[in-house]
């Protein structure tokens, strides 16, 4: 389309807002690029055009403020493609301003020109004009939160469900029309599916715009860790070639989830950018600011902890301000609900990279006004070693519980010094917060991620198989805490199938039941395998998509998870309380008011936390009525029989899961009778006294 009208006026313009914004008479244009000596801001005709139309040179002693470049031209609006050339010197190591190179602006919401973009001619020393991506001039409009309110789940009834929106409805038999599979508009169609399972938000995997290309060769970048704009949804999940219906395509879905009361988490990478090392392409940070914001050693060389060859100065104020207004954009504009930061501890460090306690952007975060009711969750690690859970130095941000994953792996595979932890993980991980209770919030449970095996796989292989992307077997995690039982991948065994599924279910309820906010990976309800790779990264094909078909699903087991999310929906006070029950010593005579828990071994009161110890067991009590909830979890290779304690009234049984599907998890609870209950090899059982099991319908 045109983008140029009769350009009849240029004028200073403003600094704020970044980027290009509509005005009354044309369009506003602002940058920053605090080192250089002049810029030229080029406007094409289209976004194929292999030269640009108008060559606009922004004079220093009128168009710039501080470290901002801006301009306002009359005769363009909206749809006008544009790009920028950057000069000024360069520095050691190759660094610094690229003039042959057109940029990408920073700040741009769309993008135009994927159909002449060449990646290798965004390097080196040659002009790459006629192959190049363009900005595009949009609206700005704000998201209709008064007809599409957010859902505001509290972190104690949330519950993530973690995808890809591309691989979640790829397949034929998706459902989806073949015009809208893999795309913002085809995830629409399936909200009833994730409404009926039971969780309450989605934290979609990277949908700022990425480049496919950022790849060894004969690889496309499918993940999208790699971010080429912070502010354009990737074009790849689009219905059409318009660049300007990708942002109104967004907010549909956005707003159907809203509808559907399913809040919309975005998996953001702030931490390092598509530009890659210092031989990596020119397109957009790296032409205008290269010193403000990479960090760089003395001599030049990028400092890396993503591991991805570069890494944002987030605590340079340039980059601050750029982040915040990523995420007001795709918060106030396109009306998502929060933000799951990709290696989120990295924007924490400071010069020469030094971790610093209170990192400028997450103190500008949380002093936000307009980002202050977000939902907002990090990685607590970065591939520089650096690992903050207890002390992550934001109060609003709640972190990724590794050690939850670890602990609960290691339990029910059977290994030694795993008893103790999985009690601390499975009542809110206390031992990793200085022994104080956690907010909920603080900590999101999880067992399996994008990053790493399925549930599935988790059960079914030892090791890593990731020979079909092309790296010798070397990528991906190499310690899983996984066990196959027996038989590497597939098997027939009717036994070694049982106890397979029996322990998917055993780690589905152990997560669901404990305290925290629980994380589900796409597919783990119907157990979807990925043949044992743990990295599908570069994978656009049916081994990373989900699985539609019933005769490939697992009915059984969503079933089980959908009464499982039932259940702690049901009753958030006894499985997910705002403050943890208290744990009286022995010496305590009388029991405490409130609610209150104890924990025991196969006799009441004796729980075994040795080195060999494979089991036990924890029980909820409200003052002196007796016990409210018992849980029993058996990792040994045997039955076992469990004391158990008195109850407030009579025990139902509502999950057991040695028992055949179906009977595992109930419609309705079951009569307990006796004293002591036995618990199978590689059970989990669960008990509610009957007043509290009464109401459950599932």
């Amino acid at each position: 389309m045109p983008c140029l009208k009769a350009l009849s006026g240029i004028h200073p313009g403003t600094p704020w807002p970044l980027g290009s914004s509509i005005t009354p008479r044309g369009v506003n244009f602002s940058v920053a690029a605090p080192a250089a000596d002049r810029i030229e801001l080029l406007i094409f005709e289209t976004a194929t055009a292999p030269t640009p139309q108008r060559v606009i040179e922004l004079d220093a002693r009128r168009h710039r403020s501080g470290d901002y470049w801006h301009v306002e031209l009359e005769g363009v609006g909206e749809g006008c493609c544009y790009g920028y050339r950057v000069f000024g010197p360069l520095a050691s190591g190759g660094h610094g301003f690229q003039p042959a190179k057109v940029l990408l602006d920073p700040a741009a919401r769309a993008i135009s020109g994927w159909d002449v973009y060449d990646r290798v001619l965004a390097t080196g020393p040659t002009p790459n004009a006629h192959a190049c991506l363009k900005a595009v001039v949009t609206e700005r409009d704000r998201f209709d939160f008064q007809n599409h309110p957010r859902p505001r789940h509290s972190w104690q009834r949330s519950v993530i469900y973690e995808m890809h929106v591309g691989g979640f409805t790829r397949r034929e038999d998706s459902g989806v029309a073949a015009d809208q599979r893999g795309t913002y508009l085809g995830l629409i169609d399936k909200l009833p599916y994730l409404k009926d399972l039971g969780i309450t938000a989605i934290e979609l995997l990277p949908v700022f715009c990425f480049d496919p290309a950022d790849a060894p060769l004969g690889r496309d970048n499918v993940w999208g860790y790699s971010p080429l704009s912070w502010f354009t949804p990737h074009h790849g999940y689009g219905c059409g070639d318009d660049p300007l219906q990708l942002r109104h395509q967004v907010r549909q879905l956005v707003a159907a989830c809203h509808d559907a009361e399913i809040e919309v988490l975005l998996d953001v990478v702030y931490n390092h950018t598509t530009e890659g090392t210092r031989l990596g392409p020119t397109l957009s940070w790296r032409g205008f600011a290269d010193r403000t914001y990479y960090h760089q050693s003395s001599s030049g060389d990028y400092l890396d902890v993503s591991g991805c060859g570069n890494s944002i100065a987030a605590s340079q104020p340039l980059s601050t301000q750029l982040i915040l207004e990523s995420m007001r954009c795709w918060a106030l504009e396109l009306g998502v609900d929060g933000f799951r930061f990709d290696l989120g501890i990295a924007l924490s460090r400071g010069n020469q990279l030094k971790p610093l306690d209170d990192p400028p952007l997450f103190q500008a975060i949380e002093a936000d006004p307009e980002l202050s009711d977000l939902k907002l969750v990090s990685e607590p690690w970065d591939c520089g070693g650096l690992y903050r859970l207890e002390d992550f130095p934001a109060q609003r941000i709640g972190t990724w519980n590794g050690h939850f994953r670890d602990g609960l792996r290691r339990f029910w595979k059977g290994d030694e010094h795993s008893t103790w932890s999985l009690a601390q993980r499975f009542k809110g991980s206390p031992d990793l917060y200085n022994d104080k209770p956690v907010d909920l919030g603080r900590s999101v449970n999880l067992i399996t991620a994008h990053d790493g095996f399925t549930l599935a796989d988790l059960v079914a292989y030892n090791r890593k198989h990731n020979l079909a992307n092309g790296e010798d077997n070397r990528d991906g995690e190499n310690h899983n805490n996984s066990w196959n039982h027996g038989v590497e991948g597939p098997t027939t065994d009717p036994q070694m199938l049982a106890l397979r599924r029996r322990q998917q279910r055993n780690l589905l309820s152990t997560l669901l039941l404990a305290r925290g906010v629980p994380m589900l990976l796409m597919g783990d309800e119907v157990g979807r395998s990925q043949g044992g790779n743990n990295n599908s990264w570069c994978q656009d094909s049916p081994l990373s998509w989900m699985v539609w078909n019933d005769d490939h699903c697992d009915l059984d087991l969503k079933c089980f998870l959908q009464r499982l999310l039932k259940l702690r929906q049901a009753l958030p006070q006894l499985f997910n309380p705002l403050v943890p029950p208290v744990e009286p010593n022995r010496k305590q005579l009388q029991p405490p008011s409130g609610l209150w828990r104890q924990w025991h071994g196969v006799e009441l009161s004796k729980p075994d936390w040795a080195a060999w110890s494979r089991t036990t067991a924890t029980s909820l009590h409200m003052g002196s009525r007796g016990a409210l909830l018992w849980m029993g979890f058996n990792a040994y290779n045997e039955p076992l029989n469990f004391e158990l304690p008195v109850p407030a009234s009579p025990w139902m049984q509502v999950i057991d899961t040695s028992l055949p599907a179906g009977e595992d998890l109930p419609a309705q609870a079951v009569p307990v009778d006796g004293v002591d209950i036995p618990l199978a090899s590689r059970s989990l059982v669960l008990l509610l006294a009957r007043d509290v099991a009464s109401d459950l319908t599932f």
